[in-house]
């Protein structure tokens, strides 16, 4: 293999959005730096199964009025 061309391969501590943390090992940063999340698998919709409707008068309005009379024909 050739030298030199690979990144640090270091560990770092990940934060969760509830204050948890662990370490892991990261390319991401430098050896002991803190990453902190925003969204995590326990706040993620995604994960969670919480959906919220966050735009209802606007686009999705439009796409509902748009497309309400649209029926498949078999």
């Amino acid at each position: 293999m050739k030298k030199d061309i690979h990144p640090n391969y270091h560990v770092i501590k990940v934060l969760m959005t509830d204050g948890t943390e662990f370490e892991t090992r990261s390319t991401w940063g430098k050896e002991g730096d803190t990453l902190r999340l925003q969204i995590d698998p326990k706040t993620h919709p995604a994960w969670t199964g919480v959906h919220r409707l966050m735009d209802s008068g606007g686009q999705l309005g439009k796409f509902k009025s748009r497309f309400s009379g649209l029926t498949l024909k078999s």
